[in-house]
This record gives C-alpha cells, sequence and structure tokens, in this order.
C-alpha cells in the first residue's frame, strides 16, 4: 500500500488488506515452510468466485505420474504488516480466524493446520526470533512493541543489531518488529496415480476499503499521482471514471435529500502460485459479483463478460497467470433526512 497517496485520497481510511491466494505446493525445509514447482500434478480447472461476502475456489488436479504422490500444500495468507506501515497502524491487523476457512476435498471436509512464520525480505527469520523468545505473531494480543519498551536497553541494542526491530518511522519513539507475519494453512494431500481430485476452499475475505477516495473529479484533477494509482491497481479508465460520474449524479438524484457518498472496497486474490503446478491451469473461470446492480466494479483482466445484472465472467483455456488480481467495488451510502 502506497501510504502517501492513499491517505490523500481517503481521511476515514479502513485498513489496506493484500491478497489471498491459489493452492501451492510446499515443503518444511530448513528454517521454515517453502512453495516450490510441482511437475507431477497438473490443475486442469480452477473455478473461482469472488464478492465482498464469500470466496469460493473449486479446483480439479490430476496426477499425470503412475505412482501415487503425498504433499505438503499450502494456501498462503498474505504477510502482515503491509511494509511501510508504522505504529499507529500495526493495530488494525486482522484476524484470520475471522475467515471461517473451510476446505474439502472429493466432497470430504478435511483438516488443516495453520503455520506463522517471521518473514523479513522473503527470508524466513522465524528460528532466530524464537531464540530471542519473542512472539512471531507479535500484534494483537501479544502486542510486543509494547513489551519492547520495557526491555533492558542491552536487549534493545542486541535485537536491533540483529536486523529484528527498528525504531518507528514516523515518530521515532517506538520500538518495532521488523519482521512480517505470514500464516500459511497446510494440509496433506494424496494425489492417487491417475486420478482427478476435486478441491473446494470457502472463505469470508477481509477486505480493506475506504470511505471515499480519488473518485470524484476534484480530487482525480488536484492529485493524479493519487488516480494513477487506480489505473495501475485497478485498471480504471476514461470510460469507468465517465461511468462513475454518471452513477453518483444517478444516486444523488435518488437521495431525499440529494445527499449521496461513494466509499470503496478492495478485494484482492494471489492468482501466481496457480502457475506452480504442472503446465499452465487448462481451464480457468473466474466470477465477479458486485453484490448489487448500482455498484461499480474495475480489475484488471481481459477477455471480461457481463453474465447479470451483478456479475463479470472471465474464461481462458491453458491459463499461466503471471500477475495477481485485485477488485475495487465502488457502493454509495445515503445521509437519511
Amino acid at each position: 500500500m502506497r501510504l502517501a497517496s492513499t491517505l490523500l485520497a481517503a481521511p476515514l481510511l479502513a485498513f489496506a488488506l493484500p491478497a489471498l491466494a491459489n493452492d501451492s505446493e510446499a515443503e518444511w525445509a530448513v528454517g521454515g515452510l517453502v512453495l516450490k514447482q510441482n511437475d507431477a500434478i497438473s490443475m486442469d480447472a480452477e473455478e473461482l468466485y469472488i464478492s465482498e461476502a464469500e470466496v469460493r475456489v473449486d479446483y480439479t488436479y490430476t496426477n499425470q505420474s503412475e505412482k501415487d504422490v503425498e504433499l505438503t500444500i499450502s494456501f498462503p495468507l498474505p504477510p502482515l504488516p503491509e511494509k511501510g506501515l508504522y505504529y499507529d497502524y500495526y493495530r488494525a491487523m486482522p484476524d484470520w480466524d475471522q475467515l471461517k476457512f473451510r476446505t474439502t476435498v472429493d466432497g470430504e471436509e478435511v483438516e488443516w493446520t495453520a503455520s506463522d512464520r517471521a518473514m523479513i525480505g522473503g527470508k524466513d527469520v522465524t528460528a532466530k526470533v524464537e531464540t530471542e523468545e519473542l512472539p512471531v505473531l507479535w500484534y494483537g494480543p501479544a502486542d510486543l512493541p509494547q513489551a519492547l519498551d520495557k526491555m533492558p536497553p542491552e536487549k534493545l541494542a542486541r535485537l536491533e543489531a540483529a536486523g529484528l526491530i527498528k525504531r518507528d518511522s514516523i515518530y521515532g519513539t517506538e520500538w518495532l518488529p521488523v519482521w512480517q507475519v505470514q500464516r500459511h494453512i497446510v494440509r496433506t494431500q494424496t494425489f492417487p496415480a491417475r486420478k482427478a481430485v476435486h478441491v473446494s476452499h470457502r472463505y469470508k475475505p477481509i477486505n480493506g476499503g475506504s470511505v471515499g477516495g480519488m473518485l470524484y473529479p476534484g480530487p482525480r484533477n488536484d492529485y493524479p499521482e493519487g488516480l494513477q494509482e487506480y489505473r495501475q491497481r485497478w485498471c480504471v479508465d476514461d470510460s469507468f471514471l465517465a461511468g462513475f460520474d454518471r452513477r453518483d449524479a444517478e444516486m444523488k438524484a435518488r437521495a431525499p435529500n440529494g445527499e449521496a457518498y461513494y466509499g470503496e472496497t478492495w478485494i484482492g486474490y494471489i492468482l501466481s502460485t496457480g502457475a506452480n503446478w504442472r503446465g499452465p491451469i487448462k481451464d480457468f473461470r473466474l466470477v465477479v459479483d458486485k453484490s448489487s446492480p448500482d455498484n461499480l466494479v474495475s480489475f484488471c483482466m481481459d477477455g471480461v463478460k457481463k453474465v447479470s445484472d451483478t456479475r463479470f465472467e472471465v474464461r481462458k483455456q491453458n491459463f499461466e497467470p503471471k500477475g495477481d488480481l485485485n477488485i475495487l467495488l465502488v457502493q454509495w451510502w445515503r445521509v437519511e433526512d
């Protein structure tokens, strides 16, 4: 998240969350959990449904080898806090337990475990953190910044020298851990030789968003650098902006007192780990649901087709995702008399 432009856009800011992810094979390497490429299992189909209330993803995998394959499968959640955040923002981290994550394999619900890892610049430093007897999950109830303030100066100096803590970049008066916490939802999966396996995930996304934003004509003209972020992240174009202006006028005309304002919901999904299987995703289908005909939606993907008043569909064959999916949902609310 680029805090400078986002804060200009939204004085009332709800925390901007990164994306959730596709399944990927993992291994327990020295120092932590590592996602890796797999050359035996193909992803034959992926059906992905995304709305602000629910994410559903259904996979069909086939073991192309002549023997059963047992793998550790990880569904990685985004590392938190986001880079660049300072002391005031770490308290806004989401509780991943709110996802209500469920997985079924061939229709049967399966158990999974959660593994929290301490990450700095893509390197797993969990062992170093645990050696210092510090909590990996340092925000929330643990509130490690508060505990750091009470530690002896010599220990703080040692932790700083080890690259584990630093001064808060804004105020400079608080110590903050440097590492991000990445949770992996992990299960063991057996893929029978030459057979297909159907895997489904269901969860309630924890979305980011803002009250207001850069889409009104005034802010987008006054802060073109902020609007550029919308163009890059969500592929907002001039046609979308014209549609926003029309819809905003319509919503104000409908409001009894002429007062209607817009807000944004940000939804993300990591598609790129879907490229970790053997070959491309043979049959890919995405449905994005904007929930209400009055809402607007924008995201970066070609071949988008409107299939209902609220749903937009993308179909691809032999799909090799190169990037990830960010969705902008625009909604209006009224100030009632």
